[in-house]
């Protein structure tokens, strides 16, 4: 019976949605290779049988921390993504942690920020220029939360459907001037260490005498990833087998499909999580814990193009991965887990059709942009340490909650 009221529910929306997909004058036109699939099928997801919030954790102490973020990920796009697969009173997984709040997401350049600044943001706690990786406007570079959360003793991680070395991930792992140094990004987040890196763009990692390169020198990733000790994986069948401390898997050369044979975003959440929890075992007895972020990359490249079955579709491939992180932590008692954007993008907006007066609205979707806007984002949080994050802040505030929280001090810093 559920599954039929929901297919209805499905279908019911895919015809009465209506779509305004002119681009504003003065929009920046964005050309990502998004996912060949097909953004009608649902059937991947299940929603959550209840609407009722998740438990609030007790005041205890924070031990691990997943930092979800949806990228280009408005209320509104999560409203319209739950309102999809469970009816205007359905939550998503992620609207049921028990803690919310807003977040306001300018840069130091721009009302309206770009994924590098708002990243610097959310892992650095400093405003930067648009563009800039893990350093402030004067080029000076800071330690991430990752960074930080690595030297106290923490295992970490990156999962991503974007290329490993995007604005998002980079700005956790790596400080560059401009977001496009991929190459030189991808070299310093194996530099750094980092336990688990799940994501796309291998031809950042191959020389250029590679076809499938995407570097201008001779300098094998791959090669010096597994001299230092990485798994370096690509299959399937590597994926659902692999072991070890310092995981490297890039499923694409370029972005994921986000579609079959790939591992979706919530199985190599899952994975991540077993992966660092082992490694943080087998190198502390589990005293230090693990800090993994994970993204839901895609969901800004389906917005830029005012796609709205695609933004419905990665917004839910997104909450997948943060159900996954709350089981985790609803059984752990010690996890914080955080989910927020780091921008709106395509200026969605839920209309009525002009026919409230009546009753019977259709819910008709509309865009005002091809490009980001500056409206605040939502945040929500669960676990030891949650309450923190209700109310309106800054983006900067986040990760400086966090090492507070994991007893990092000082923080921001900057990096050595």
């Amino acid at each position: 019976m559920r599954t039929t009221v929901r297919a209805l529910l499905i279908a019911t929306f895919s015809l009465t949605v209506l779509i305004a997909t002119s681009p504003a004058i003065g929009d920046t036109v964005f050309d990502y290779k998004t996912a060949k699939v097909d953004s009608n099928d649902l059937s991947f997801y299940q929603p959550s049988i209840t609407a009722e919030p998740y438990p609030l954790t007790s005041d205890m102490r924070v031990r691990n921390v997943i930092f979800c973020i949806g990228d280009g990920m408005g209320i509104n796009q999560v409203a319209l993504a739950g309102a999809t697969v469970a009816g205007p009173g359905g939550k998503l997984h992620l609207e049921r942690l028990p803690v919310s709040g807003l977040v306001r997401t300018w840069s130091a350049n721009s009302r309206v920020t770009d994924s590098a600044a708002a990243g610097t943001a959310l892992a650095c706690g400093v405003k930067t220029n648009n563009g800039m990786i893990g350093m402030t406007p004067d080029e000076k570079a800071y330690c991430s939360i990752l960074e930080a959360a690595q030297a106290k003793g923490m295992a970490t991680g990156l999962v991503v459907t974007c290329t490993m070395s995007h604005a998002t991930p980079a700005s956790f792992g790596s400080h560059v001037k401009s977001r496009k140094l991929e190459p030189a990004i991808s070299e310093q987040l194996i530099d750094n260490r980092i336990n688990v890196l799940f994501g796309g763009g291998r031809k950042y990692f191959l020389p250029q005498s590679d076809p499938n390169s995407g570097r201008k020198d001779d300098l094998d990733l791959l090669a010096k990833a597994r001299d230092a000790g990485y798994t370096c994986i690509h299959t399937p069948g590597q994926f659902r087998n692999v072991e070890g401390s310092h995981v490297l898997g890039l499923f694409q050369f370029d972005a994921l499909t986000t579609g079959a044979p790939e591992p979706s975003l919530a199985m190599m959440t899952r994975k991540a999580i077993r992966l660092l929890r082992r490694a943080n075992l087998d190198s502390t007895d589990g005293r230090y814990g693990f800090f993994l972020m994970v993204e839901g990359s895609q969901i800004d490249w389906e917005c830029h193009a005012n796609r709205v079955n695609g933004s419905i579709r990665q917004t839910l491939l997104f909450d997948q991965a943060v159900e996954a992180a709350v089981d985790f932590a609803l059984k752990d008692g010690h996890t914080l887990v955080i989910v927020t954007a780091d921008h709106e993008t395509g200026g969605m907006t839920l209309n009525g059709g002009g026919n409230e007066d009546k009753g019977d609205a259709e819910l008709a979707v509309k865009w005002s942009t091809k490009g980001h806007t500056g409206a605040p984002v939502g945040i929500w949080a669960l676990g030891p340490g949650a309450t923190r994050f209700a109310g309106v802040q800054d983006n900067t505030e986040i990760p400086k909650k966090i090492a507070q929280l994991l007893g990092i001090r000082p923080f921001p810093r900057p990096a050595k």
